[in-house]
């Protein structure tokens, strides 16, 4: 698939990218690299230099830290369009966490050198790449403000409803990656696909898998959900995104 994948054109429609010429983005483009990983592969580890940035094109990237007893802490997931390791780029020290992918993935790597020389030409590259690493701030922000304000249940509960545009809600809480618990939306029977295991997402949402479990099996035994391996049917948001507030 590499030789034929247009990375101009992949990088014409990335947020970052979308205000560049086609000529800066033919140029930024070889400073790119195409890598297919398999599951279980490490995009890099703690320790490694860190001179590139990296978007997943394809599959799934666990962004992680492991504590000193060796527990893992899932800090984020990353799915196709999003991109990671941008701000550690310019700090000029090696990664702090490590990135593995969860299903084969398929990884385009945009050089430090290459964004540089981008910023050297136009300054307002580096605004954009500003309000990008902005916007991931922001989110982490949020993952601080709902780890420490909110229940595990409601974390559960906002992951389940994290792609209701009314989850966008300010008066709602949201993880980084879209988990989110606002005012009940108008539709029925939604249905959601975990994308990683269950073990994975409660690490992500710091929980643990015990407690994610029995949550998702009390919220089916109410009637709210039904759940078949990775599959959730939700069959009533309205009472699910009421139900923290029962």
């Amino acid at each position: 698939m590499e030789h034929r994948f247009d990375v101009p054109r992949y990088l014409s429609v990335l947020p970052l990218f979308q205000e560049m010429a086609p000529s800066e983005l033919e140029r930024l483009a070889q400073g790119c690299t195409l890598r297919r990983l398999a599951r279980g592969e490490m995009v890099f580890r703690v320790g490694e230099p860190c001179e590139a940035f990296h978007v997943a094109v394809m599959g799934q990237v666990k962004l992680y830290a492991i504590s000193p007893q060796g527990h893992e802490k899932v800090i984020e997931l990353m799915g196709p369009g999003n991109s990671f390791a941008e701000a550690l780029m310019f700090t000029g020290k090696p990664y702090i966490i490590n990135a593995q992918v969860l299903t084969d993935t398929l990884l385009l790597t945009v050089s430090k050198d290459a964004v540089v020389g981008e910023i050297e030409r136009d300054p307002r590259f580096a605004m954009r790449m500003l309000a990008g690493i902005s916007r991931r701030l922001h989110g982490l922000v949020h993952d601080v403000q709902a780890y420490s304000l909110h229940s595990g249940l409601q974390r559960v509960i906002g992951y389940l409803l994290r792609d209701l545009p009314e989850a966008e809600d300010a008066s709602g809480f949201c993880l980084a990656d879209g988990g989110c618990v606002a005012p009940p939306p108008p539709r029925r029977d939604l249905h959601v696909s975990l994308p990683v295991s269950k073990a994975t997402l409660a690490s992500r949402l710091s929980l643990t898998p015990e407690y994610f479990s029995r949550v998702l099996h009390e919220l089916e035994a109410e009637g709210l959900i039904e759940i078949d391996k990775r599959d959730i049917h939700i069959l009533d948001p309205e009472r699910l995104a009421r139900h923290p507030m029962q």
